[in-house]
């Protein structure tokens, strides 16, 4: 699929792809913030603003309207904020994009940010804080961030902490809006069938009066760790949530799609190496799994693993046997099969134009420059067994390995003792 970049009078980017076998047209705007713009008494910002904006407007002046605006034509209206970007999204049927621009344009530039609606809003980001500490899946995820980047944004739950949250005002919301809601730090991603000179005309009209700003600067997250990490979070739990990871590859690393791959042979689908032997074989775990994250800076490789309290040291040692085991390399057939289900997956996404505008927006954004599908294709395709050994070989070693634990796990320093490769 093709794509077309414009830049607005205002310096905001535009990226558009056509996709006239569909119906539907998604319309992403993306904002330059996240928990990696904050400072560490503003943490969490980011994500308060973000639900702010969806509370009222100057033109709809509740979160009933605004809904009701996109779902009364059968649409989809929601947003995000992760650690380096903040984006708002709708998708609805090709006739109705002028509905979306009016609401999402109306979204990031004309918030209410009524007091009463900031305080009713701050209760409900605690209450979204506190699911996460309670739920054992995503509080050892947060334990490991922690671990990883000790004292940096990237090792902060992007929807900050309790303290914080009811700690940032009104004020400091609307001047964080100014200084990052603006054209250079936004940029427009639009994918389905639609009018290319109808959606840039719509823009260009929304435009008028916006002040242009700057780009606010990305604060370092990068970390040199030399010793292994563990740490345990006990709980009276039925079961041991353990997470291990390493440090992986930047959104710029030309390695990083050889990383991919990698954790596909690993620990992603039912006939990876970690579900085999750890599930299968061993019967250990019911879920377990590897994932793969870049950031613009650093990155991660992580496999995440639910098992029996009694069983959880066999499980830990299983893990870190199989990460040594990939680091003298992996079969022709691993390699190829990874190959087609990384392709597969791609290509299977690029079907919905949520995600094709996704696709395109985000990578414009973060990188300045687009790969297509076949660019990553041929990519992919050049991927050798020695990469793969190589990046392994450069990743999994013991003193860069962290694990997290949350469950009735009291024998830290035995668990500890496994974290070895």
């Amino acid at each position: 699929m093709e794509y077309e970049r414009t830049v607005l009078e205002n310096g905001m980017r535009v990226v558009t792809c056509r996709m006239p076998h569909t119906r539907s047209v998604s319309l992403m705007f993306f904002v330059m913030t996240g928990s990696c713009y904050e400072n560490d008494g503003e943490a969490g910002i980011s994500h308060f603003i973000e639900h702010m904006c969806f509370k009222g407007t100057k033109k709809r002046g509740s979160s009933r309207e605004i809904s009701e605006a996109i779902e009364g034509v059968g649409g989809i209206l929601n947003g995000g904020t992760d650690r380096e970007l903040t984006s708002y999204w709708c998708k609805l049927a090709s006739q109705h994009l002028e509905m979306a621009v009016d609401v999402i344009v109306d979204l990031v530039r004309r918030p209410l940010f009524r007091q009463e609606d900031v305080e009713k809003e701050r209760q409900v980001i605690i209450e979204e804080i506190n699911m996460s500490l309670d739920s054992p899946q995503q509080r050892v995820g947060m334990i490991l961030d922690d671990m990883m980047w000790p004292g940096k944004p990237l090792g902060r739950d992007v929807a900050g902490t309790k303290e914080t949250v009811t700690a940032i005002t009104r004020d400091q919301m609307i001047r964080h809006l100014d200084r990052f809601y603006t054209p250079a730090n936004m940029l427009v991603s639009i994918a389905g069938d639609f009018d290319l000179d109808k959606a840039l005309g719509l823009l260009r009209q929304a435009e008028t009066g916006w002040h242009v700003g700057e780009r606010p600067q990305y604060i370092d997250s990068k970390v040199d760790q030399v010793s292994p990490r563990t740490r345990i979070e006990y709980r009276e739990t039925e079961q041991v949530n353990l997470i291990l990871g390493v440090e992986g590859l930047s959104i710029f690393d030309p390695d990083r799609f050889a990383l991919d791959l990698l954790s596909m042979v690993m620990g992603e689908g039912m006939s990876s190496r970690l579900f085999t032997e750890i599930r299968e074989k061993l019967g250990l775990a019911y879920d377990i799994h590897s994932y793969v994250e870049h950031f613009r800076e650093t990155g991660s490789f992580v496999i995440q693993a639910g098992t029996d309290p009694a069983q959880a040291g066999k499980a830990v040692r299983a893990i870190v046997e199989q990460m040594s085991a990939v680091r003298d390399g992996i079969s022709g057939a691993e390699l190829d099969k990874a190959r087609e289900m990384a392709k597969g997956r791609m290509l299977l996404s690029m079907e919905n134009s949520r995600n094709v505008a996704g696709w395109y927006g985000a990578q414009e954004m973060l990188t300045g420059k687009i790969m297509t599908i076949d660019d990553v294709t041929r990519i992919i395709d050049e991927i050798t067994l020695d990469d793969i050994k190589r990046v392994a070989g450069g990743l999994f070693l013991t003193e860069k390995l962290n694990l997290a634990v949350v469950g009735p796990v009291k024998d830290e320093a035995g668990i500890a003792g496994l974290v070895r490769l």
